[in-house]
């Protein structure tokens, strides 16, 4: 198992990654190649007592910066980090890609470097929302505006990526909007709503509203990337305020710091369960092999679980569940569409 590591990019970069992936080196059995600036890798390591013996070293002298734009990844900075580790997935020169960098463009290039699965219109990224259990929310941000057809996909990638990753038997499947009723939405969410419901191979549970998602509506919520990245960081946000407002509560008087001394146990297991950092990474379903986008600003545990997941997903062949899916849905589509052209040439 080879995981190729983009280790410059995100704002804590190169610092929390290379910490990152020495941790990763220490608890998961695979190889790991760093790419990035060799020199910066090296004082990393110097000033954190990390043997580098445990890595392959591929330097590249560019990096895509957040302000770049997505193209960049393929045009003006075909050097980057990001650039050369898509590239050695590519050629199978490894099994899996890790990074904290710039999302347009990582997005970008996964398309146009290591190509969608067969039949996959658009790809998303699908992330797990930091809740009471595990829920997927996809497209996380990378389709600002999406069709039927790609909402449909989103609901057979993100029901095949939680049956295997999860183990979840029979994935729930919600359509985030604005209300409930089959009347509710836009006219894409309308149509997307009867669509999901005659869907063969998922189970679709029908509209659900964002505070139902946070109660445990659904396995898996689809939307496109706007509504869906907006809903995330809000209930990102929130757990953080939550989580500083009982810090401060339990230190405002003695007859408090008692008490938590009292509940410490449940109250550090508490405040795990709801830890973006926990999960790690985002995997971009619906391209051709396993590439994983740790959060920008992620720290070493985070981008270290990241590239857990990566692992994870490498080793349980995900994409194949993902792959045959699909192949079931667009043959099905293709017949839909064969057969209402030859009913318009008969009529």
């Amino acid at each position: 198992m080879v995981i190729v590591i983009d280790v410059m990019g995100g704002d804590n970069s190169p610092e929390e990654t290379v910490k990152g992936a020495y941790q990763a080196s220490l608890e998961y059995d695979a190889r790991f190649v760093l790419v990035g600036d060799k020199d910066q890798i090296e004082n990393v390591a110097k000033r954190n007592s990390i043997k580098l013996d445990r890595f392959e070293i591929v330097h590249t002298p560019t990096v895509i910066e957040m302000s770049d734009s997505p193209m960049a990844v393929v045009r003006a900075k075909s050097d980057s980090s990001m650039n050369i580790g898509l590239t050695m997935l590519s050629e199978g020169k490894a099994d899996a890609f890790v990074t904290t960098g710039n999302t347009g463009a990582l997005f970008t290039g996964a398309t146009l470097i290591v190509r969608k699965i067969k039949g996959v219109q658009r790809a998303a990224i699908a992330t797990v929302l930091p809740l009471s259990k595990p829920t997927l929310v996809l497209d996380a941000g990378a389709n600002i505006q999406v069709d039927v057809e790609s909402l449909e996909q989103f609901a057979i990638m993100g029901s095949a990526y939680m049956k295997q990753y999860y183990g979840i038997a029979s994935p729930t499947v919600g359509l985030l909007n604005n209300g409930v009723e089959d009347t509710k939405g836009t006219e894409l969410r309308i149509e997307a709503n009867k669509r999901l419901s005659a869907l063969d191979g998922i189970n679709y549970v029908g509209n659900v509203e964002g505070n139902s998602v946070v109660l445990g509506a659904c396995d898996v919520v689809v939307t496109d990337g706007f509504t869906g990245n907006i809903m995330l960081k809000s209930i990102e946000g929130m757990g953080k305020m939550l989580s500083g407002s009982l810090n401060e509560l339990f230190r405002s008087s003695p007859v408090s710091v008692l008490a938590y001394l009292l509940v410490k146990g449940k109250f550090k297991k508490f405040k795990k369960k709801f830890d973006s950092r926990e999960h790690g990474g985002a995997p971009l379903l619906g391209i051709s092999k396993p590439v994983i986008k740790a959060h920008g600003s992620s720290d070493a545990v985070a981008f270290k679980n990241a590239i857990g997941q990566a692992i994870f997903f490498a080793e349980h062949n995900i994409n194949e569940g993902i792959s045959e899916n699909m192949s079931v849905y667009t043959a099905k589509r293709k017949a839909e569409r064969a057969a209402k052209k030859a009913e318009q040439v008969t009529v």
